[in-house]
């Protein structure tokens, strides 16, 4: 394989099967080829070495653009099990610290009281 081939699907231990770059649209670079090693160059930007009887995919892994779709509406979100996020300030006092009050009080960090 020359040097600078995109691989997906790559194995760490031989014949376990393959365990790097294997999400949508992820791609690893082969850098270098020393001895019974190759270097490789993954997602994360980790350089990584790895022997050359490990297998590989060459080729990028498909569906690249699988967070660039729009869901389209809150419910789509939750089927994917994504709760909604809401803020501590506009719950009861019972059920955050920033909780509760009158209008909006705002939160002030590490008050200590002077003695």
């Amino acid at each position: 394989m020359p040097l600078g081939t995109d691989i997906h699907n790559i194995e760490i231990t031989l014949g376990k099967g393959g365990q790097l770059a294997r999400a949508a649209g992820a791609v690893a670079k082969l850098i270098a080829k020393e001895g019974k090693s190759a270097t490789l160059k993954l997602p994360s930007g980790e350089v990584r070495l790895i022997s050359k009887n490990c297998s590989a995919t060459v080729g990028q892994v498909g569906n690249v653009g699988v967070n660039q779709k729009s869901l389209g509406r809150a419910g789509s979100k939750r089927w994917l099990g994504k709760r909604p996020v809401v803020r501590g300030v506009v719950m009861n006092p019972i059920d955050h610290p920033h909780g509760g009050g009158e209008g909006r009080a705002s939160i002030v960090k590490g008050l200590q009281r002077v003695k």
